[in-house]
């Protein structure tokens, strides 16, 4: 490589490296609690597990009806509507139903209810609280919303800059150095360089991976927006001028139908009309695999909400699907335990990365102004010693 096109790759890594370093610390340093998000939730008390849970009635018990889940949320909040209703894939014995103000409330409110017994078991609060309700927002949109969700998208784009330039940097480098050299007895900077190098290098596919999926799920509501302005308006081309319904079919009857329709799929979460993953005419019954990673690619079934029959089925346009792929890859929360963990020390690790970046920038920074004040006081320096040379004349 030229000393040029060197120059010229040191230039780009330098400086997406420092306009984007400080947003993925702070990116890094939330993200760790949120890879153990349950598990936090559930030292604190503020999550929903079996010991929450009734009693097993039978070895297979017979799931409630739905529209009497519905009804034991409704009751506790009568003034508000039903938006969605949904269960995690491993914790079949419970409904998470949440109600709000209008079908984009904000501030809705969650309501775990027994899926065997149809009876309201707890409110759960966010899992962690409010440490990781704050956590959460940070990581997701710095709480500036949809701004702030493209700004840290932005900055993801950035790190990948990073990444790339900083391999076509490492490159020459390896050609003087055995892989994995940390050159110590020297000076400190110097230590810190080989580590960020290193590091760098053995998080490299990680910090892509995570990286690229992060700045996918910030396109999240605008690849939503997308999706109802090309296919749900397909869709609902029949329903053109249509008033919204004035009575809802029942969800047991919806949700029976979607399942005969997907065979081999269990049942992800429903959206009700108006909401951002319905229609003001349809339920949204949204079907998943059961393998770990299948649970979370969904496959849309539109209901039509007064009648109950089946108006669409298909799949998720591509850039659902790998917005849905992107969320597991980013978090690592598909692999149990053992990949958490690996997440977790590989976040610490790229923590590692970019403070000795900031470190290594700051260093070269000192060191440069030191060689400046040296360059400036070397002339007045060498003039006593010329005055006395001349007096020996």
């Amino acid at each position: 490589m030229s000393s040029h096109s060197l120059r010229r790759w040191s230039w780009i890594h330098k400086w997406s490296s420092l306009v984007c370093t400080v947003f993925m610390l702070l990116l890094c340093l939330t993200g760790l609690p949120l890879i153990y998000h349950h598990e936090i939730g559930h030292l604190l008390g503020n999550d929903v597990e079996a010991p929450a849970l009734a009693p097993e009635l039978a070895a297979n018990p017979p799931r409630a009806n739905l529209d009497d889940v519905i009804a034991a949320g409704r009751a506790l909040y009568p003034n508000k509507i039903m938006m969605y209703m949904s269960q995690e894939s491993d914790e079949p014995r419970i409904w998470n139903v949440t109600l709000g103000d209008h079908p984009n409330d904000e501030h809705y409110k969650p309501i775990a209810v027994d899926a065997r017994t149809a009876k309201v078991i707890t409110e759960p609060a966010f899992e962690g609280g409010a440490f990781m309700s704050t956590m959460f927002r940070l990581h997701v949109d710095l709480f500036a919303g949809l701004p702030g969700k493209l700004f840290l998208g932005f900055m993801g784009l950035l790190l990948i800059v990073a990444i790339v330039s900083g391999v076509v940097l490492y490159a020459p480098f390896m050609r003087k150095q055995e892989f994995g050299t940390v050159r110590h007895g020297r000076t400190s900077r110097l230590k810190w360089l080989d580590l960020h190098n290193l590091l760098g290098i053995v998080t490299l596919v990680w910090a892509l991976v995570v990286g690229a999926t992060g700045m996918v799920n910030t396109w999240a509501d605008v690849l939503l927006k997308y999706w109802q302005a090309t296919e749900i308006a397909a869709m609902l081309e029949p329903y053109k001028g249509a008033a919204a319904p004035t009575k809802l079919a029942s969800m047991e009857q919806a949700v029976r139908a979607a399942e005969a329709a997907s065979p081999g799929m269990a049942v992800g979460f429903v959206a009700f009309p108006g909401t951002p993953f319905a229609s003001p005419h349809h339920y949204g019954v949204y079907m998943r695999g059961n393998e770990a990673f299948s649970s979370r690619l969904y496959k849309p079934v539109l209901i039509d909400a007064q009648t109950g029959a089946i108006t669409d089925h298909r799949d998720l346009p591509w850039y659902l699907t790998a917005l849905l792929i992107s969320q597991p890859l980013h978090f690592g929360d598909y692999g149990g335990a053992w990949m958490k963990l690996l997440w977790a020390l590989l976040d610490v690790a790229t923590i590692v990365v970019l403070g000795s970046g900031l470190y290594l920038w700051v260093q070269r920074g000192r060191a440069v102004k030191r060689h400046a004040q040296a360059v400036a006081q070397a002339p007045a320096m060498a003039t006593p010693v010329l005055a006395r040379s001349g007096e020996g004349r």
